[in-house]
């Protein structure tokens, strides 16, 4: 026996074979055909339930029943991806609506994919699915032989409402994929209509009677109206949607979720975003979601201070609250080609579908009329000529030629003569065949009226629209509403403004106590460390730290360790100089003014916000002698504060703040004459600076003795910036720190 063996090239064979295979995928597994909306295996699903008598009105039967009919006679892949499309098919979370009726656990809102095995839940075809399947033996749709080429199933099924639209539909194909919304029914259907009676309608017009998708989760749809109708004009884009919330007794509750959101995802980012503490407005979260609240997420407000509307716009930024669903109107035509398709042009091409179908249904119905008519005729023969029809009948070898040939029947009257009983031929009456035939020629004028007229044509299919969105229509679910752009909290926003001391050690280690009050050189600190410098701030501002060598370094105040423990070490959260030191730390709002000083007499005032910086290896402000140092920052409150400035040799000055200039950065201007050469041999030098106003005193504390220089006697003080000073009295002149009392009782920080 010889054999021919083929010989192509391996490149040709793999790229046909590739093609071979994303056709299939296209054409018969990842697209739907725009007649029925459906894909292969939801038309195998639907079609196998209705052979097996599960209508609306039957009995429930095992899902496996189902999946082992689809699996073993129209679609031979695993049951465990037929039976998920048909949990898919059931979920009226998932469709608009739903084509199986599912008894037992179908999944979830929450996690759709939790449904129980198909041996313990049972199914059955919904209400709705009627509109696919009710005209299916009426001669309406193709038949082509299942894939062992034992049975027949439909190509299509013979939907009588634009079940694409309704229910939309997913998929992913080999360089393509499709993502058509679902829509309202009475939408959907007023819309055919108007194609029907208005063909050059405009996708405009029709967009007034179908503005925006209708999505199951009943989310809101906040995409603008032009953003609908680019969509729709185009059969691409986006559609934003939001959820929906109500407030109840100060309580923020959810009740609906953007399409394919599960509510176990939303409670995770906002539980994440309070873990982190960027929602310290909220104090629970609850999900009290139950059969009859499918979702029911609730937000309690630390207070009822909270701005709600700005919580929740915060969240719809940040969390899956608000999400974009995806358009891509691709879908296989009548042609058979897969293609984007704007929104008039489905409903058209629908429209065509739908007219063809009709028109088949009918031809079927004449047919079968006419078939009728034809045997009435022959029984009305043997009716008149019943003896002689019994006769020969009962005499004649071959009846059926003498009858042909005696009364001139064709092949199909005398089949249907022979056929009929003996005692069936007695009951035969002239008066039942001839109201028959009255019957059946009436409808047969219909009929051919209607199949010659495209305006009657047209009348029945809006006829049967309108009876179908009696039966099926309801109300919208995703209203329609114009949002404001949905945006996420400053950082600085979202925090508590609680009072804050931030404490630094001689050793560079931060921690940050709650409230003013607090005594931190009473605190615990790490053996051969100690108390420094403090400073009073807000949660919810940055706290800027000064470097020895004159840069600054940012850190926001909620995030610094906690003062139950002894902190951390500010090297471990920025980058510093090997031998760097922390001299100085601040905090408060940007447009606060601080006065800046170094140990070699100079300084200049500066806005908060000039020190501030996000990089970690900090910011140059303020030029210091190489030997020297920067002192702590102090507050300014008034353009008439005056400035204090003593020596270490307890000299003391006082001049007005004004004739220190403004600076962002820079040495500054000389505030206390502190001459070179005793700098430099390291004889005198700044000590302390402080700012001193209007009510306020100077507290100078030397060893364990302090006196306190009230706001009459810095006049004593009172020069020239840049002068030497005056001498503190004897016993004071050596001076371990000062502290600026306020009489009105103001937070000051002590000055160390």
């Amino acid at each position: 026996m010889s054999k021919t063996i083929e010989k192509q090239a391996l490149s040709n064979f793999t790229e046909q074979a590739y093609l071979d295979y994303s056709m299939y995928v296209i054409l018969d597994r990842a697209l739907p055909l725009i007649g029925d909306g459906l894909k292969p295996v939801q038309r195998r699903i639907i079609y196998a339930m209705s052979e097996l008598g599960l209508s609306a009105g039957a009995k429930y039967k095992k899902s496996v029943r189902t999946s082992g009919d689809v699996t073993g006679k129209f679609h031979p892949h695993g049951e465990a991806a037929v039976y998920e499309t048909m949990v898919l098919l059931s979920q009226s979370f998932t469709n608009r609506y739903p084509l199986i009726d599912g008894q037992g656990n179908w999944g979830s809102i929450d996690d759709p994919k939790s449904f129980a095995a198909q041996r313990y839940t049972e199914c059955r075809l919904t209400p709705y699915a009627k509109s696919l399947l009710s005209e299916l033996g009426q001669g309406t749709v193709d038949w082509v032989q299942n894939f062992d080429g034992t049975l027949l199933e439909p190509s299509v099924l013979p939907s009588r409402l634009p079940n694409l639209m309704l229910n939309g539909t997913t998929g992913i194909a080999v360089g393509m994929a499709t993502d058509v919304p679902p829509h309202n029914l009475k939408e959907i259907v007023k819309a055919c209509i108007k194609v029907l009676e208005q063909p050059k309608v405009t996708i405009e017009e029709l967009s007034k009677v179908i503005p925006a998708p209708d999505y199951p989760s009943g989310a809101e749809i906040i995409s603008t109206r032009d953003e609908l109708l680019e969509v729709y004009k185009t059969g691409r884009g986006a559609i934003k949607l939001r959820a929906v919330y109500e407030i109840e007794d100060g309580e923020i509750i959810i009740t609906a979720l953007p399409h394919q959101t599960p509510s176990s995802k939303v409670l995770e980012q906002v539980a994440a975003q309070m873990n982190a503490k960027k929602l310290p407005m909220l104090v629970d979260l609850r999900d009290e979601s139950d059969e009859e609240n499918p979702v029911r997420l609730v937000l309690v407000p630390r207070s009822n201070r909270v701005d709600k509307e700005a919580l929740m716009n915060h969240l719809f930024a940040t969390t899956d609250l608000q999400k974009n669903m995806r358009v891509n109107m691709n879908i296989i035509g009548l042609n058979g080609k897969p293609q984007v398709k704007d929104l008039k042009s489905i409903i058209k091409e629908w429209l065509t579908f739908r007219s063809k179908t009709v028109t088949r249904r009918l031809q079927y119905r004449l047919d079968w009329v006419m078939d009728r008519l034809h045997i009435l005729d022959g029984l009305m023969v043997v009716y008149l000529n019943i003896d002689e029809v019994i006769k020969i009948i009962r005499n004649e070898d071959e009846p059926k030629k003498v009858l042909q040939k005696k009364f001139k029947l064709s092949s199909i009257q005398v089949d249907a003569i022979l056929e009929i009983r003996l005692r069936q031929l007695a009951k035969l009456e002239e008066i039942k065949i001839k109201t028959e035939q009255e019957g059946l020629n009436k409808e047969r004028l219909e009929l051919e009226k209607v199949l010659k007229s495209k305006s009657r044509l047209k009348t029945l299919v809006k006829k049967e629209l309108k009876e179908d969105l009696e039966e099926f229509g309801d109300e919208r679910r995703s209203q329609i509403v114009e949002r404001e752009e949905a945006s996420a909290f400053d950082e600085t926003e979202l925090i508590s403004s609680d009072p804050s001391t931030i404490i630094l050690s001689q050793r560079g280690w931060v921690r940050a106590a709650k409230g003013f009050d607090v005594e931190a050189d009473k605190m615990n600190y790490r053996e051969g460390d100690g108390f420094l410098i403090s400073a009073n701030g807000r949660n919810n501002q940055n706290v800027t730290f000064l470097e020895s060598k004159g840069k600054a370094y940012t850190l926001p105040c909620h995030s610094l360790p906690s003062a139950r423990g002894q902190g951390e070490p500010l090297s471990g959260k920025l980058s510093v100089e090997s031998g760097a030191e922390f001299k100085g730390v601040i905090s408060g709002e940007e447009d606060e003014r601080v006065l800046l000083a170094s140990d070699a007499g100079y300084g200049f005032i500066a806005r908060l916000g000039d020190l501030q910086t996000k990089n970690k290896s900090g910011k140059a402000i303020m030029r210091v002698p190489e030997s020297g140092t920067v002192l702590n920052p102090q507050k300014v409150l008034n353009k008439e504060d005056l400035i204090a400035a003593i020596s270490s040799e307890g000299r003391l000055l006082v001049f007005p703040l004004e004739e220190l200039p403004e600076l962002s950065k820079g040495k500054g201007n000389k505030i206390i004459n502190i001459p070179k050469a005793r700098y430099e041999a390291n004889e005198e030098k700044l000590s302390f600076v402080s700012v001193v106003g209007k009510d306020r005193e100077l507290k100078v504390f030397s060893g364990k003795r302090h006196f306190t220089i009230k706001s009459k006697d810095l006049e004593n003080f009172i020069g020239n910036r840049g002068r030497r000073g005056n001498f503190l009295p004897k016993g004071f002149r050596v001076v371990d720190s000062v502290e600026v009392i306020s009489r009105n009782k103001e937070e000051e920080p002590k000055d160390d």
